[in-house]
């Protein structure tokens, strides 16, 4: 069933408050077929802001009575599983306190470890893998997802449309693959937006490759999708739009608004850049974003510096990023057997946080710009990684914004920094 796609926005740009959600949400559900089917919300974890609480106490109350079964489910990715605790927090209940405060709701972690979660959907052959990547890919691809989705009548995603490094802009069926996806599309599209680099993907509005990927796959999927795709201020939750439709158009239309929204240009590079990363990140393999959204403002040559003193690891879920380290693109395509047989979202992670640079065999490595962590993790585990360190301790963020050569990025990861420039080429049809 499609329903007619929808966005609601604050008047004369002011905030969406709940009143106005509710009776947004009331409207757009009532005009869906619930009764006594099963219901799946697809929503995301801590490490996007988000007024989940305030959404999900909406959405149960408009199912409840209605849908049969409704379930919630966390699109970890290949990110660590949400204990009780985070999940009350995060979902708005207290520890222990989800049938009392969301009756016949179900919370679940997408299980991406266990393969018993999953179930096949179908396959990407590989010429269509090669007609969708511009031919930098061709394999066959098997389409897996976690079964929650096929198991329910109806799915609805609902979460934030951010700039993202590997998809141009996240929302939508992202929330699909990678959110509840089997290492196959992960890798691929994670390794396709490698090969593009982070650097030329990141902000790209329309559908890029990895994109087209994922909504290739998305349409193999069964099931009735619809998708509530919000634009919020990042780092406090307050919602600027909110667009209810299927996820193709109503990400779009998200994705139009966030490009206004969640974007800053600057008239010239910067020499060196001080990310602040905000406590959601709790590894290295999600406060990358810090790097991500503020490469291309950096100056050749120049600096950037992710500060996180509560950051103790770069990755328990994916420990073979420090086996291998950060590397630019050209490090691993050119020596590509020594590196295929890896998870390729894996290598995807290291180049997005090394950023541009070439190498060769004759003259080894080299990176456009330095990154450095200024974390709670060791010295030693940092410059085997590749990356240089600053001792979080001599870090001053007042002292540093004084500098005229130094950008400070508070609450960093969410919002993309570019240069102002002629009409940007970063847009597809």
């Amino acid at each position: 069933m499609t329903v007619p796609c929808v966005t609601l926005t604050g008047h004369n740009g002011a905030d969406l408050s709940e009143d106005d959600l509710r009776a947004f949400l009331a409207e757009r559900l009532d005009g869906l077929h619930l009764d006594g089917r099963s219901v799946c919300l697809v929503v995301p974890d801590a490490t996007r802001s988000c007024p989940l609480p305030m959404l999900l106490s909406i959405l149960h109350a408009e199912l409840s009575g209605r849908a049969s079964r409704i379930t919630v489910l966390i699109a970890l990715g290949t990110h660590a599983a949400m204990d009780e605790e985070r999940l009350a927090t995060w979902l708005g209940y207290p520890p222990g306190g989800c049938a009392d405060r969301y009756p016949g709701l179900t919370v679940r972690n997408h299980e991406w470890w266990d393969p018993a979660t999953f179930v096949t959907v179908g396959r990407i052959p590989a010429d269509r893998i090669g007609e969708l990547s511009g031919g930098l890919l061709h394999i066959d691809v098997e389409v897996r997802i976690n079964r929650a989705v096929v198991e329910h009548d109806m799915t609805v995603v609902l979460g934030p449309v951010f700039p993202h490094e590997v998809v141009g802009f996240s929302g939508g069926y992202k929330y699909f693959f990678p959110g509840l996806s089997g290492p196959e599309v992960i890798d691929v599209s994670h390794w396709l937006g490698a090969l593009i680099t982070s650097r030329d993907i990141i902000g790209t509005t329309g559908i890029t490759p990895v994109r087209a990927l994922i909504h290739e796959a998305a349409a193999l999927v069964p099931g009735e999708h619809h998708a509530l795709c919000l634009v919020v201020q990042s780092g406090t939750g307050r919602l600027r739009s909110a667009t209810f439709g299927d996820p193709l158009t109503a990400w779009a239309a998200a994705a139009a608004i966030s490009a206004d929204t969640h974007v800053r240009y600057l008239d010239a590079p910067v020499r060196r850049v001080l990310s602040l990363i905000p406590a959601k990140y709790d590894d290295m393999w999600t406060a990358a974003k810090g790097f991500y959204k503020v490469e291309p403002i950096v100056a050749d040559g120049g600096s950037v510096v992710l500060y996180a003193p509560h950051i103790s690891s770069i990755s328990e879920m994916h420990p073979e990023i420090e086996e291998i380290g950060y590397h630019t693109r050209d490090y691993f395509v050119k020596q590509w057997d020594r590196f295929r047989h890896l998870h390729w979202g894996v290598l995807a992670h290291s180049t997005h946080l090394r950023g541009a640079g070439t190498y060769d065999e004759h003259t080894g490595e080299r990176c456009r710009v330095t990154v450095a962590l200024a974390t709670g993790i060791p010295e030693h585990r940092v410059r085997a990684a590749n990356l240089d360190y600053v001792d979080p301790a001599t870090v001053e963020p007042g002292l540093w914004e004084a500098d005229a050569d130094t950008l400070v990025v508070r609450e960093a990861g969410e919002v993309l920094f570019r240069l102002r420039g002629p009409a940007d080429p970063r847009t597809t049809s």
